[in-house]
């Protein structure tokens, strides 16, 4: 279930509303047609949710590898079906966050508090990362438009956006400027000064 977030950004509605005849192992794609929450089942948020979710080889194999093993396996029946309900209805979203996520996350070593919305987030911010196109991201985490996916979804590493703004000063700076520009005091964190030259 987690894999499946992860690796696809699927809303906790979506993810939890998924039923085996929305899975396609022969196209390889998830087709999203409604949500689900707090049991009650709705139509999907926009239309752009309803785009078809492409399934990586390994992450389909994994799903058939559930499917195999679970005794809800019918086209009809929920992908995450509960044992409780007998399978007449998925697991409950906050209790599968609340006793088996987070715990897993604090054996982890993770210490930042984990949401479903963790895994969209990381998911759009992972594609923005390796440098993916702003309209494959779009595409992916199948908003109407990409503000949307630049302005919440995207966070950019710490790390990139300084070899970003390091490449912009590199071709503003003249290269003759680094042999004579001074040095400035660097103040570590245990307030002892160092010497730091000016790229």
């Amino acid at each position: 279930m987690v894999f499946l977030d992860a690796a696809t950004g699927l809303r906790r509605s979506e993810l939890f509303a998924l039923k085996w005849d929305d899975v396609d192992f022969d196209d390889m794609q998830i087709t999203v047609r409604r949500s689900i929450y707090i049991n009650i089942v709705g139509n999907c948020k926009t239309e752009a949710s309803r785009k078809p979710v492409p399934m990586d080889p390994i992450l389909a194999s994994e799903l058939w590898a559930w499917k195999q093993g679970s005794p809800y396996g019918q086209p009809h029946d929920w992908v995450f079906a509960s044992s409780h309900t007998r399978g007449k209805s998925p697991y409950w979203q906050d209790i599968i966050l609340s006793r088996i996520i987070r715990p897993a996350a604090v054996r982890a070593g993770i210490e930042k508090h984990i949401g479903w919305h963790t895994f969209r987030h990381s998911f759009s911010t992972m594609l923005v990362a390796n440098g993916e196109n702003v309209k494959v991201v779009q595409e992916l985490m199948r908003h109407a438009n990409c503000r949307c996916t630049l302005e919440i979804y995207s966070q950019a590493r710490i790390q990139a956006k300084r070899e970003a703004q390091h490449r912009v000063v590199e071709m503003i700076t003249p290269r003759e400027r680094e042999a004579t520009e001074p040095e400035l005091p660097l103040i570590l964190a245990n307030g002892e000064a160092a010497r730091m030259d000016l790229p």
